[in-house]
Formats: structure tokens, C-alpha cells, sequence
């Protein structure tokens, strides 16, 4: 079986993280911690960087720090994980959302402003399987109405909108370091601000919100959302290779559109002239009534596993999130291409130990599956 998303360690990253552990500094503080939190925040043009124990728990801290009252909307949009809405939902805001454009499937810009109310707080891009968001009118748009621009960048390192790094482009960003994200710590996260007091609020709230003075007396509620030193020094590892890791991901997906460019039932990822996309996972859309073609990505994905090649399905739209119905939520909300991704998306082996035979591999057996 050729897995969807296997990721590579090599020698830097064996020999950092058993350096941590003859240090014993192997819980939540140590050199790699902070050493990890100031490289990746420097690789994004950002001021300070708190690693986080996920991508989950970087966006619920993220949210937490603009302290959303009853009743505050954000904007996001309904193509993404559940982790954006419920970190929303979580502070005690109502997600607010957006369709997404039918070739980078990152939000519709053009959508956003319609959904702007006296009760929106903020906005929330997410940069989609490597692609940047178009993120310039958003940056116009939250200046001119005063919303603060989170931005989720959990699937883009390493990605450049015209020029600059996804993760320096919002007021406050979120990444996820999970297993098969481009640079991985196994689990984790971290959030990146230029704002002292959004970062000194994202320490004090990952760790319980204890005070240096008089530790358990608490004025305030967090959680333990702490990334631990032997995760950090895996971390550091991974972003000595960033640069040869994305350049990786390119080549791979450079491979896959040459080899699947005749295949007329299925679009391939695009990638705008102002964007430096990343392709963390190569994403496949079959198109509706192409001759013989699977009607539904789902039919594709069993015919590929008969055939040794793992897929994964694309994201099912927080509007059609069961959790989110029972919460009276997007009741008779439509968003009709996130619709039609989630019933005709699914991504390819994508990891970076996928090797260019491997790649000829699932791109044979996609060509035969769709025919």
C-alpha cells in the first residue's frame, strides 16, 4: 500500500531529539523550545512565535486572544477543518461563513464583504493544501471595517503570497506541525503575532494561565496547550530542511500534473501568479459526467485501494457538520462548490517519502481507475 502521507527523519533529527533527552529537559521548557519558537517565527517575518501542543490548540488560542463577547461573528470559510469553526465557537463567537473558489479552494474573497455586519470581529483565511488565500483584499477589508485577520496557515509552510511567507500575513497566524504537515514535531503547533500582549496572552493561556507570583491563583482560565522540549528539538530538525522539504513537495507535484495533464475527468491543483504554493497534499476533483469516470470521489477511493494506493477525502463543509446543526447553526445554508469538493475531492500520496517510481505508480492507477 502507498501510503497518502508518510514523512522523512534523517540523521539531524535522530541526533537532536536524543541530545533532549540526555538533557532531561524533555517536558515543556528548554533551548529547543525556545529555539523553535524564534526560528519560525523569524522564517515568517513575525516578532514572536508560541509552540502549542497542536494546530487545534493554535487556533483556539489565537481566537481567544482578540476575547470575542456574545454574539461576535468571524468570518471563515465552510471548506475547512472543524478546528477553525469550533475554535470560534469555543470563545464564544458565531462562525460566520463563505464559500470557496472553485480552482485554489481557499475562501471566495469577493464573498466576504457581503457577510460583514456590526457584529464581525474578524476574519479568518485559510490557506488550502499548500495554496495561498488571496490575501491583500482581506488585509483592506479588515483594516477598513477594524477586524483583526487570523490566519490559518496550518497546511502552508513555506508558501509565498507575492513573495512573503504564509503565517506573516494575518494579525495573528496558526500553524499545525502534525505528522504529515511539511515540517512535523509528531503533534503541535504555533501561534505567530507581532502584538506583545497577544503573545504574552497565548503564553499565560497554553499553561493554565498560571502566574509567576502565585502559581495556582488563577484570574483567569487557560489551558495546558504546552508543546514539550523533545517535540521542539524534532522541530528544529525539521526546519534546518524546510527549504529542500517544499522543494520536494513542488517536484512531486510538478510530476503528478505531467503525468495526469490527459486525464480530462479530473481537475489538478492550480497555482495563481502571485502564489508560491507548496502543495502539501496534491488534490484530485473529478469533474461531473466525464464518460466513464467514478460519479463520486468516493468510488474513486475504493477503486484505488484495490489497486495499493491509500487517498484521502477532501474536508465535508462545516455547514453540513452535524455538531454544528444541533447548535442551530448554518440551518439551510448552501455553499454549493464546497459542496461539490467534498462529494468530488480527494488528495493523493502526497508525503515526502514518496519516490518519483511511486509517483508513476498511483498516477498508472488513477488513469486506469477513471477511464
Amino acid at each position: 500500500m502507498i501510503p497518502v502521507n508518510e514523512p522523512t527523519f534523517g540523521e539531524r533529527e535522530l541526533e537532536l531529539v536524543t541530545d533532549c533527552v540526555r538533557s532531561g529537559w524533555v517536558s515543556s521548557a528548554g533551548r529547543y523550545l525556545d529555539e523553535f519558537e524564534r526560528r519560525w517565527a523569524e522564517y515568517c517575518g513575525m516578532k514572536h512565535g508560541v509552540a502549542v501542543s497542536s494546530g487545534t490548540a493554535a487556533l483556539d488560542v489565537a481566537v481567544s486572544c482578540i476575547r470575542l463577547q456574545p454574539g461576535d461573528e468571524v468570518i471563515l470559510p465552510s471548506f475547512t477543518i472543524v478546528s477553525c469553526a469550533q475554535a470560534i465557537t469555543r470563545n464564544g463567537g458565531l462562525p460566520v461563513l463563505v464559500d470557496c473558489d472553485p480552482e485554489t479552494w481557499c475562501l471566495d474573497v469577493d464573498q466576504v464583504a457581503a457577510r460583514i455586519t456590526a457584529r464581525t470581529r474578524a476574519i479568518m483565511p485559510v490557506h488550502m493544501y499548500g495554496h495561498p488565500a488571496d490575501m491583500d483584499p482581506l488585509r483592506e477589508m479588515a483594516d477598513r471595517h477594524g477586524l483583526v485577520l487570523i490566519e490559518d496557515a496550518a497546511e502552508a509552510h513555506g508558501a509565498e503570497y507575492k513573495g512573503r511567507r504564509c503565517g506573516g500575513l494575518g494579525d495573528i497566524s496558526c500553524f499545525s506541525f502534525y505528522a504529515n504537515k511539511i515540517i512535523t514535531t509528531g503533534e503541535g503547533g504555533m501561534v505567530l503575532t507581532d502584538d506583545d500582549d497577544w503573545a504574552a496572552h497565548a503564553r499565560s493561556y497554553r499553561n493554565l494561565c498560571f502566574r509567576s507570583e502565585r502559581r495556582f491563583y488563577h484570574e483567569e482560565l487557560g489551558e495546558n496547550y504546552r508543546m514539550t522540549n523533545m517535540q521542539a528539538a524534532l522541530g528544529v530538525a525539521q526546519l534546518d530542511r524546510v527549504d529542500e522539504i517544499v522543494a520536494h513537495k513542488r517536484t512531486m507535484a510538478a510530476a503528478y500534473s505531467e503525468r495526469l495533464a490527459s486525464c480530462e475527468a479530473l481537475q489538478r491543483p492550480v497555482e495563481r501568479e502571485w502564489a508560491r504554493s507548496t502543495f502539501w497534499m496534491y488534490g484530485v476533483v473529478l469533474k461531473a459526467d466525464c464518460g466513464t469516470a467514478p460519479a463520486q470521489a468516493a468510488e474513486l477511493v475504493q477503486r484505488l485501494q484495490a489497486r495499493g494506493v491509500q487517498t484521502r477525502p477532501f474536508f465535508l463543509g462545516m455547514h453540513e457538520q452535524p455538531a454544528f446543526l444541533r447548535m442551530g447553526l448554518f440551518e439551510a445554508e448552501h455553499y454549493p462548490i464546497t459542496e461539490m469538493l467534498a462529494r468530488q475531492g480527494l488528495y493523493l500520496p502526497s508525503g515526502t517519502a514518496l519516490t518519483e517510481q511511486q509517483v508513476d505508480e498511483v498516477s498508472a492507477a488513477v488513469l486506469d481507475s477513471v477511464a
